[in-house]
């Protein structure tokens, strides 16, 4: 039985497997940095998402199946997630930092990709984590099962991102999440925030995050910091985030944004719950 989404959101442990999803996606930065940037702003997080689900979908009586320039850029031009050009500088970055290859097998048009042993450790341990923090909620095994049947991950992307790219909440983040995520590493400082989250039982208008040095964050992020204070500023002028005054580097983050991150992250994480449940039943039958 998978979680809907609304009782996802308001679950009393939601937060604290937030917390760990974050912990965990961080890690995985600081161990593996390019990949992890794939997948660190949101736009890069959809156009990662549907090139690996349009891979795993790949019909050989179908020809013109699986991972092309043309399949992916329809798809993201239908959701208008981003421009042609945008989808073929992807492409094309994926091949350079050799995470794409071209499909074994004679020559073809439209040229077929496939991903590297790296892109697909990357998403399997990206669905994992989501797996682990699901099993934090209600004491569940999806992470195990995941283990020990890894093929469950062919079934279940696919799904999880066309149910994520029909969904127009997922795609447009609330704006005090979007000011974050719709810039390059954005999704990377939101991680680091939520998983600095300190949850003593008492959440109220502000929760505190403790000491935030943001010359050391944008040095470890690899971005501006002079970006990431701009994007600071911006979300301190919104009220979503703050610094106590005794200290100017104790930093807190408002309970609306902290609702609105969990309201939005519910969706992704109901689909993802969603699809590894038909996954297994699928699999089964």
């Amino acid at each position: 039985m998978s979680f809907p989404i609304e009782q996802l959101a308001r679950h009393p442990k939601f937060v604290a497997s937030l917390r760990f999803l974050s912990e965990t996606l961080r890690n995985r930065y600081d161990n593996g940095p390019r990949i992890a940037r794939m997948l660190a702003s949101h736009q890069r997080w959809l156009l990662s998402q549907s090139a690996y689900a349009l891979h795993l979908e790949h019909d050989p009586d179908r020809p013109r199946s699986g991972l092309t320039v043309v399949a992916l850029r329809n798809l993201i031009t239908h959701y208008r997630i981003a421009s042609r050009n945008t989808v073929l500088s992807f492409i094309e970055e994926l091949l350079t930092y050799r995470f794409l290859e071209l499909a074994p097998g004679p020559a073809r048009r439209p040229r077929r990709y496939v991903p590297t042993e790296t892109a697909y450790s990357g998403m399997f341990g990206w669905y994992l984590a989501n797996l682990a923090a699901l099993d934090l909620i209600d004491d569940g095994s999806r992470a195990a099962a995941l283990v020990a049947s890894p093929m469950l991950l062919d079934l279940a992307q696919p799904r999880m991102a066309r149910i994520c790219l029909a969904a127009d909440l997922w795609r447009e983040p609330p704006e005090s999440v979007g000011l974050f995520l719709w810039t390059e590493s954005g999704g990377l400082v939101v991680d680091y925030i939520m998983s600095r989250l300190e949850l003593d039982g008492k959440v109220g208008d502000r929760i505190d995050i403790g000491h935030v040095d943001a010359r050391a964050l944008a040095t470890h992020f690899m971005i501006s910091r002079t970006h990431l204070q701009r994007i600071l500023r911006k979300s301190a002028a919104r009220g979503d985030v703050g610094w106590y005054e005794s200290k100017k580097t104790e930093m807190w983050i408002s309970r609306n944004f902290l609702d609105q991150y969990c309201g939005w992250q519910a969706i992704k994480l109901a689909a993802v719950d969603e699809a590894f449940a038909w996954a297994q039943s699928t699999s089964r039958g």
